[in-house]
């Protein structure tokens, strides 16, 4: 077995969430998984903490860009326009190893009750990042809170359009899905009046 390969982070990440589909979250071992991608257990935590960092991998550096592109918006930026500009930075991050992880993700979360509501945290984690980045722009509190799960909500919704293996088989960067969901979810807001 090698001891090094360049793509070993993803390697543990496709296998893993092949595994937990294929036999259940609660049923897998690092050991499995590190065998499915042909890696080592040592090789495998050098990546991950434990097999549950695999769900939340990226989750912190989501939750940085959009907070540093809320930060970099021009003073005249609405919030939501600075919601926009940090949407977009932590969509441009986003490659075709994300894209094409959405539905094993989809799938091995939705099949295990402990991960459905993990999940639910990192929406919440990074609807914080986001408020927090608006509340230094001196954004008031309650229009910080609406933005940020705005802006969650059209990640959300983008990325789901963007990895829907059902879709394009091209289907280009998610920051167009992106943008499309958050433009919707602002005339929906607006409409609320």
């Amino acid at each position: 077995m090698p001891r090094w390969k360049p793509d070993a982070r993803q390697r543990l990440a496709v296998a893993a969430l092949d595994l937990f589909t294929e036999q259940g979250y609660d049923e897998t071992t690092v050991a499995q998984i590190a065998e499915r991608a042909g890696l080592t257990r040592s090789t495998f935590f050098r990546h991950f903490g434990d097999k549950h960092e695999i769900l939340t991998a990226g989750q912190e550096m989501l939750s940085t860009l959009f907070a540093e592109g809320i930060a970099e918006a021009p003073a005249s930026a609405s919030p939501l326009d600075a919601v926009a500009l940090g949407l977009d930075r932590a969509a441009g991050a986003m490659t075709s190893f994300n894209r094409d992880l959405g539905p094993r993700l989809h799938a091995a979360t939705e099949a295990n009750e402990e991960l459905r509501s993990r999940s639910a945290m990192k929406s919440v984690v990074m609807a914080t990042a986001i408020s927090d980045a608006l509340l230094a722009r001196g954004v008031a509190a309650p229009a910080a809170q609406v933005a940020a799960e705005l802006g969650v909500l059209a990640f959300g919704a983008g990325y789901r359009a963007w990895s829907d293996p059902a879709r394009d088989a091209a289907p280009g960067e998610l920051t167009p899905h992106t943008r499309a969901a958050f433009a919707e979810l602002r005339e929906a807001a607006a409409a609320l009046r």
